[in-house]
């Protein structure tokens, strides 16, 4: 976990950092459904948030915090992938990568007190989002077939099953 300190000298998770950056965007650009990920860098820039030394922030941006993205390691949903390096903030409903069971918002314990207006600011968003015809994207059809084959080789190793498959295709 990469922390930096606060004004309070509580310690500051990077993915909170991430959340707290991208809210601020659409809080500031309502129209728009999401952001690149250098534009939430930028915006984590501007609150003092980015390390210039370290890579942490932008890691945390373009995987640790992205819901259907594959764990690695951190399983955070704070974040949802929209197109390649497009990012908006995450809703209840979004597709998430097996695995992705963590938070979606910091917990208020763990940020500086003047971002706490943005977890309820958030609460809203989300719920309008939903009512403004942004409806959760459907399942990808592709992560619902995950095990779908398990019973077809269950009794076989899954090689020799497609061996046997092959078997007199010349």
């Amino acid at each position: 976990m990469t922390m930096i300190a606060t004004e309070t000298e509580k310690k500051f998770l990077a993915a909170d950092r991430v959340w707290i950056a991208a809210a601020l965007l659409h809080r500031e650009n309502p129209l728009r459904e999401d952001f690149s990920e250098s534009e939430i860098i930028a915006r984590g820039r501007r609150e003092g948030f980015v390390e210039e030394k370290s890579n942490v922030f932008s890691v945390h941006a373009n995987q640790h915090c992205v819901s259907n993205r594959r764990p690695n390691p951190a399983n955070h949903r704070m974040l949802f992938e929209t197109g390649k390096g497009r990012r908006r903030l995450y809703r209840e409903g979004d597709t998430c990568f097996p695995g992705r069971i963590g938070k979606t918002t910091p917990r208020p314990d763990d940020i500086p007190s003047r971002y706490h207006p943005l977890l309820a600011w958030y609460r809203k968003w989300s719920q309008t989002s939903s009512s403004r015809g942004h409806a959760p994207p459907a399942p990808d059809p592709l992560l619902a077939l995950r095990g779908s084959g398990r019973l077809l080789w269950k009794d076989e190793h899954a090689d020799q099953y497609v061996r046997n498959l092959r078997e007199g295709w010349q």
